[in-house]
This record gives structure tokens, C-alpha cells and sequence, in this order.
């Protein structure tokens, strides 16, 4: 008569090698990860926006595929060396730094194709794949707000001076942001966050306006603000 002690004994052992994988279930995974690794790579050379593109980077989306799909199937193989995988992975220590976003997307991207397709769920990996295409395409379409600029004024010591100019840009954009205001013994020195169109005629009727010693307008890289 078996105990509750055989009984979990005999569980426990059956949990050891978790799934019995065929030689042909693990070629067809490895192939479907490439096919799709291949298709990320050919969508981060289409969309990638930057002015310098690594190509090892994307080299390495299809390496990163196709080695998480191994690793997902051993752990689906084996309970024993999936824990064993666990506690050695655990010690890699990744420390080169992702500067761009759309970079992080595309690592997480294939590392989650991998995934899928080592767990067998190849249909969520090509839908998911086409859905993230999608998306990336259509909000790429989306305009993006124009970045503000920032407008550099050198003036003289004078209060008419300083309300003209103060007209003058609000006539050109009603919204503007006065973001800094030196005094110095020489006069006086402004930077005003602006967005407009015709820069051009902005900063030339800037100059025109007596007491003004410099103008300077200047476009920055940061995250535009709504």
C-alpha cells in the first residue's frame, strides 16, 4: 500500500525532467526563433532612426533570439538543469549601458521571441511580432511637437529695451518662458524659450530694436514639453 510519502516521492521524481522533447520539436524551435530573430532584424534596420547604425547591435537580436529559445527549452526538458541554469545566470552581470530607448525595445523584443518560441507558443510570437510592428509604424507616423528653442538676448541697461523685446517675442509666441535674466555691469543678458516658425524674422526684429547688443537663437536636444 502506498503512503502520502511514496506518493510524493514518486511526484517529485516525475517533475524532474518536465517535458520530453523530440529532435524534431527542437529544430522546428530553433528555426521558427531564427525566421522571426530575421525579421526583427530586418525591422530594426528599416526603422532605426539613428545616425550612426550598429550593425553588431543587430547581429546580436538574432543571437540574443535564439540562445534565450535554448535556454527556454532546457529548462522545459529538465527541472534539475533549468534550476541549475537559474543559479548560473544569476552571476552574469550585463554592464554596457543602452543609451537608446528604441534599442531597449528591440532587446526586449527578442528576448521575449525567444521566450515564446522555446515554450511553444510560436503563434503568440508572430502575432505579437506583427503587433509590435503595427504599433511602431503608426506612431512613427504621429508628428511630433516641434522642440522649443532658446533665444539669447544681449541689451543695454534699460527698461524700454526690455519691455520691446518682451513684445516683440510674444507677438511671435504668446506662450514664451523667460528662463534666465543676467545683470551684469555691461547690461543685461535674457534666455526666453520660444516655439515659432519663422525664426528668421524673429531674431531680426530682435535686432532692430535699439539696445540690443546680440541675438542668438539656438535649437536643443531635449524632449519636447506639452
Amino acid at each position: 500500500m502506498l503512503t502520502f510519502n511514496d506518493v510524493l516521492k514518486n511526484s517529485f521524481r516525475e517533475t524532474l525532467f518536465s517535458e520530453t522533447l523530440t529532435t524534431t520539436q527542437l529544430v522546428m524551435a530553433i528555426l521558427v526563433t531564427g525566421v522571426i530573430a530575421l525579421y526583427i532584424f530586418f525591422c530594426y534596420r528599416v526603422m532605426t532612426r539613428k545616425t550612426f547604425y550598429s550593425r553588431s547591435f543587430n547581429v546580436s537580436l538574432v543571437a540574443m533570439a535564439i540562445l534565450t529559445a535554448g535556454v527556454i527549452l532546457t529548462i522545459r526538458s529538465s527541472l534539475v538543469v533549468s534550476l541549475g541554469m537559474v543559479g548560473a545566470l544569476s552571476i552574469v552581470r550585463f554592464r554596457t549601458a543602452i543609451r537608446e530607448p528604441m534599442d531597449l525595445i528591440f532587446m526586449f523584443w527578442s528576448i521575449c521571441i525567444g521566450i515564446m518560441c522555446g515554450a511553444g507558443l510560436a503563434e503568440v510570437a508572430v502575432f505579437t511580432s506583427l503587433a509590435v510592428t503595427f504599433f511602431l509604424i503608426l506612431l512613427d507616423r504621429i508628428p511630433a511637437a516641434a522642440a522649443p528653442m532658446l533665444l539669447v538676448v544681449n541689451t543695454e541697461k534699460n527698461t524700454e529695451t526690455d519691455e520691446k523685446i518682451r513684445s516683440v517675442i510674444r507677438s511671435h509666441d504668446p506662450h514664451f518662458k523667460v528662463k534666465t535674466r543676467t545683470v551684469t555691469a555691461s547690461g543685461i543678458d535674457m534666455i526666453f524659450e520660444v516655439r515659432v516658425r519663422d525664426d528668421i524674422a524673429l531674431s531680426d526684429e530682435i535686432a532692430k530694436i535699439g539696445g540690443v547688443t546680440g541675438v542668438s537663437l539656438m535649437s536643443h536636444d531635449g524632449e519636447a514639453t506639452f
